[in-house]
C-alpha cells in the first residue's frame, strides 16, 4: 500500500494547504497587464503562476489517489472535486496570460528571454509553444469562458468511471467449483482467460450483457464527450478535433495517417497470428471474439509471481539499461509508492501519477500473481522512472512530458521483461508461453489500439459532419472496427454482435484522441529496445537523453534526436516485422517439439 503522507500528513493539513492555495490563485490577475513591463515583470508573473500550479498539482495527486483508494467513500471523491475545481479557477484566472504574451510578439519575448537569464532556464518552451498557438489563442474574455468551462467538460469522463468502477451492477458469476465471484473489471480480465471455451463464453456474456443494459446511458456520456472535444476544437479555429489534439503536441497529422495506414496494411499479420492462435486452442472453424485473452500457450502449471518476486524479476529484466537506472528502481521499490493489491472499493486498471514535482511518482496497479500483473508492473514503474529522470533534469515547468513519449519509455521495460522471460525459461513450455505473452502484447497494444484510434476519429466526424451520435449508432460504428481488424470477411473471427458494446467499458476514450499513442509508443520502443540490446551505451546514452528531456522539446523532435522518424513507415513496419518474428520462433519451437527435441538451450 502506498503511503500518502510525503504528500499530506493528514486531510486537514491537505485542507488547509487548499485554502492558501484557493486565496493565492484569486490574486493571480494582478499580473495583467504587467508582461510587457521588463524582462524582470514577466518572470514574476510566471513565477508566481507556476508557483500556484505546482501546489495546485500535489493538492489533486493526494485527492486523486485517496478518492482512488475507495471509490465509495463519498468525502474523498468530493476533495478530488475541489482538487479539479481549484486547478479550473487558477486556468480562470490566467486566462489573460497567453493573449498578452502573443500581444508582446517574438522579438520582445526572445529579447526579454536574453536580459533574465532564469526567464529562458525555466520558461523559454512555454513562451515558444504560447506564440505558436496564437492562431487558435482567443481574446482574454473568450479564453476565461473556455477555461471557467473545464469542470463541465470534466463531466463525461467523471461519470463514465463513477459508473464503471462503483455504481455498475456487475454481476455474480458461478465457477466450475460452484463457488461464485463478483465479475467486476479485475474478476473479468481474470476469467477471460479460462482455458474451458464454454466458461470464457459465459464470461463474455455476463460482462458485456451487463454493460449492454446501459448502452443508452453510456453512450449520451461519450456523446457528450466528443461534443465537448469538437467543441472546443471549433472555437479555437482547428479544423477538426483531430487536428486540435495533434496540435498540443505538435505533432504532425502525418504521424497519424501513416500508422493507421500501416496498421491496416499490416493486418495480414494480425490474421497470421490469429490463426496460429485458433491452431493451438485447437478450434474448428473461425474464432469467437471471447478466445482471444486465453494464454496462446499454458504451461502445466501457470507462472505464479508474487509482487517481491516480479520486482526481482523486473530489475534482472532491466539490467541492459544500465547499473545507474537499476539502482534508482531498487530504491523505488523499497519505498511505499505502490498500490498493488485489489480490494473493494479500489479504482480499477493500473496508473503512475507523477504530477507531485516535488515528492516522487505514485503506482496503483491491481496485481494478481500472474504474467499479465508482472509485465503492468514493470510498465507502470517505466513511467515512475521517466517521471524521476525528467524531474532530476528539469526544473517544473518543462518536467511534463507528452504521452508519446511516456508510453515509450513504459512499452520499453515490457519488450525487456519479455526478451529476458523468454531467453530464461526453462522449458520450451515456458519459451512458448512469454513468446505467446510477447505476441499478445502486439495484439493489444498495437493493433487494438490502433482500431481504437480509428472508433475515435470516426465518431468525431460523425458529430463534426452533423450526424447524430447514440448508443446504438456507437456499438454500430465499432462492430464494423471489430469486423474488419479480426478478419471476419477472411474467415479468421466471427464477432458475436453482442460483444460491439466494449467501446463501453473503455474510459480512454475520454481522452480526447490520447490511445492511439500506446501504439505509436509501441512501435518507438521496439525500435530503443532493439537500439539498445545492439549498440548497448550510445544508444542507451539517446534513450535517457530522451527521457530526461521532459516537456523540454516536442516529442516528435525528440524521437528524431533518437534516431526514430514516426512519420515515417519504418517504425511501424519494424514492430510487424518483430510479430513475424516471434511468430517464426514459436512455429520451429513446435516443429522442434513435434520431432522430439529437448529443452531450450541456456541463455
Amino acid at each position: 500500500m502506498w503511503d500518502l503522507h510525503d504528500l499530506y500528513a493528514s486531510p486537514q493539513a491537505w485542507q488547509a494547504s487548499y485554502e492558501q492555495v484557493r486565496a493565492q490563485a484569486q490574486t493571480l490577475d494582478r499580473f495583467k497587464g504587467t508582461l510587457g513591463r521588463s524582462a524582470d515583470a514577466l518572470y514574476t508573473a510566471l513565477d508566481a503562476i507556476s508557483t500556484v500550479n505546482r501546489v495546485s498539482d500535489r493538492l489533486g495527486v493526494y485527492a486523486s489517489l485517496l478518492g482512488d483508494e475507495d471509490l465509495r467513500v463519498a468525502v474523498n471523491q468530493e476533495r478530488r472535486q475541489q482538487a479539479q475545481d481549484l486547478a479550473t479557477q487558477i486556468a480562470a484566472q490566467t486566462a489573460w496570460v497567453a493573449p498578452e504574451i502573443i500581444s508582446l510578439g517574438a522579438a520582445k519575448v526572445q529579447r526579454f528571454e536574453s536580459e533574465r537569464a532564469a526567464l529562458q532556464q525555466r520558461f523559454d518552451f512555454y513562451l515558444t509553444d504560447t506564440l505558436r498557438a496564437a492562431p487558435h489563442t482567443l481574446g482574454e474574455e473568450a479564453e476565461g469562458v473556455l477555461a471557467a468551462a473545464g469542470n463541465v467538460l470534466a463531466q463525461p469522463e467523471a461519470i463514465h468511471d463513477q459508473l464503471a468502477d462503483a455504481d455498475l451492477p456487475y454481476p455474480q458469476f458461478r465457477l466450475p467449483d460452484g463457488s461464485s465471484v463478483r465479475l467486476d473489471e479485475p474478476a473479468y480480465e481474470k476469467y477471460r482467460q479460462a482455458s474451458d471455451r464454454d466458461e470464457r463464453r459465459r464470461v463474455f456474456d455476463a460482462f458485456w450483457g451487463t454493460w449492454s443494459s446501459y448502452q443508452g446511458t453510456v453512450g449520451a456520456t461519450l456523446t457528450t464527450q466528443v461534443m465537448g472535444d469538437v467543441f472546443t476544437a471549433q472555437v479555437r479555429h482547428y479544423d477538426s478535433a483531430l487536428a486540435s489534439a495533434l496540435f498540443q503536441s505538435n505533432m504532425p497529422e502525418a504521424v497519424y495517417r501513416t500508422l493507421v495506414a500501416q496498421t491496416n496494411a499490416a493486418l495480414p499479420t494480425l490474421y497470421r497470428y490469429l490463426r496460429l492462435r485458433r491452431a493451438q486452442l485447437g478450434i474448428q472453424g473461425p474464432l469467437a471474439y471471447y478466445d482471444n485473452y486465453v494464454p496462446l500457450f499454458q504451461p502445466a502449471q501457470p507462472p505464479h509471481f508474487p509482487v517481491a518476486d516480479a520486482e526481482r524479476i523486473t530489475l534482472a529484466a532491466l539490467a541492459p539499461l544500465g547499473p545507474d537506472y537499476v539502482a534508482m528502481l531498487r530504491s523505488g521499490f523499497t519505498s511505499r509508492w505502490m498500490n498493488a493489491l485489489p480490494h473493494p472499493g479500489k479504482a480499477t486498471g493500473g496508473y503512475m501519477n507523477g504530477s507531485a514535482y516535488d515528492v516522487h511518482p505514485y503506482i496503483l496497479i491491481n496485481y494478481n500473481d500472474d504474467y499479465d500483473s508482472l509485465s503492468t508492473l514493470a510498465h507502470e514503474w517505466g513511467h515512475a522512472m521517466h517521471t524521476l529522470l525528467a524531474n532530476a533534469a528539469q526544473p517544473y515547468e518543462k518536467s511534463n512530458y507528452s504521452t508519446f513519449i511516456a508510453e515509450s519509455a513504459a512499452i520499453s521495460n515490457e519488450m525487456l521483461l519479455n526478451d529476458y522471460m523468454v531467453s530464461h525459461a526453462r522449458t520450451r513450455a515456458e519459451k512458448l508461453y512469454y513468446l505467446g505473452a510477447g505476441l499478445e502484447s502486439i495484439r493489444t497494444t498495437f493493433f487494438r489500439q490502433v482500431m481504437f484510434a480509428e472508433f475515435e476519429l470516426a465518431i468525431h466526424q460523425e458529430i463534426e459532419q452533423g450526424r447524430p451520435l447514440s448508443g446504438a449508432r456507437l456499438t454500430q460504428i465499432y462492430c464494423g472496427l471489430l469486423k474488419r481488424y479480426y478478419g471476419e470477411a477472411e474467415g479468421v473471427m466471427t464477432i458475436d454482435p453482442h460483444y460491439c458494446i466494449e467501446w463501453a467499458f473503455v474510459p480512454h476514450f475520454y481522452y480526447d484522441f490520447y490511445v492511439w499513442q500506446y501504439a505509436t509508443s509501441m512501435a518507438g520502443a521496439a525500435a530503443i529496445t532493439d537500439s539498445i540490446l545492439k549498440e548497448g551505451t550510445p544508444a542507451r546514452d539517446r534513450y535517457f537523453a530522451m527521457l530526461k528531456a521532459g516537456g523540454s522539446d516536442y516529442p516528435y523532435d525528440l524521437y528524431k534526436r533518437a534516431g526514430i522518424d514516426m512519420a515515417s513507415p519504418a517504425p511501424y513496419q519494424a514492430l510487424a516485422a518483430r510479430m513475424n518474428r516471434l511468430m517464426d520462433e514459436v512455429e520451429a519451437l513446435q516443429r522442434e517439439g513435434d520431432a522430439g527435441g529437448g529443452r531450450p538451450k541456456a541463455h
